[in-house]
């Protein structure tokens, strides 16, 4: 992914890049992205972009592992969160959705990934400790919960599904409050022609839509010309 895109990804709503991706692919359908409603912890912060690196935690009942083996795969979570490629986001699956209780996310482990360069989380899991996470590191989580329970990591770098997403290590992620979309592979060369394409096209209604004397006939007018260049 070249810097243009990538700045352009990060100026764009989730939602652009999903009807942005139809117009690359030239027809409806597109399906690749969250289901339900996320939770963001900061509704303000600018989508999160890059490329996807994945876990399964649980925090219902304690890891079936030895201690010292849980302390091992935590820690060679850390190391693999904290490699490249960047940009990247981290997707993290827990495997007691829809019950999920133990709080992964709170002001260490935003602090941490952050730190490792990460650009923020995608979670089905819960979040906690809202007034001290880090500025411009999104989470978008399935709950809010006080505690961590019994939270450890269960896989590393395997496929994961958060809201009906499947998430495969590397896949490009976009995603901001309204949810999360896998941007496919051979997409990404036609997109920044797509987003610009589509921004233009939604103007025809947009401007008319603020003209003084705007009325239905306008409006049919306006519809009809965005309908003929629109996917």
């Amino acid at each position: 992914m070249d810097k243009k895109l990538y700045k352009l990804l990060l100026s764009v709503d989730t939602p652009t890049v999903c009807n942005a991706i139809e117009v690359a692919q030239g027809a409806r359908g597109f399906d690749q992205f969250t289901r339900g409603t996320l939770l963001a912890s900061d509704p303000t912060s600018k989508a999160m972009v890059g490329y996807a690196k994945t876990a399964q935690i649980a925090a219902i009942e304690p890891s079936s592992l030895p201690p010292e083996d849980v302390k091992a795969l935590r820690m060679q979570y850390y190391k693999y969160m904290s490699e490249g490629p960047f940009p990247s986001v981290t997707v993290i699956e827990d495997t007691d959705y829809p019950d999920a209780i133990g709080a992964f996310w709170g002001e260490i482990n935003t602090n941490v990934h952050k730190g490792f360069g990460i650009s923020g989380v995608l979670t089905n899991g819960v979040m906690r400790d809202l007034g001290d996470l880090p500025e411009d590191f999104p989470v978008l989580a399935g709950s809010i919960g006080p505690s961590h329970a019994f939270v450890h990591v269960e896989s590393i770098a395997q496929p994961v599904n958060v809201f009906g997403l499947t998430v495969n290590e590397g896949d490009l992620i976009h995603a901001d409050r309204h949810g999360a979309v896998v941007i496919p592979k051979d997409v990404i060369p036609k997109l920044e022609q797509a987003i610009q394409t589509l921004l233009k096209n939604e103007q025809i209604v947009l401007q008319a839509s603020k003209e003084d004397g705007f009325d239905f006939a306008r409006f049919e007018q306006a519809w009809a010309e965005f309908e003929r260049v629109r996917t």
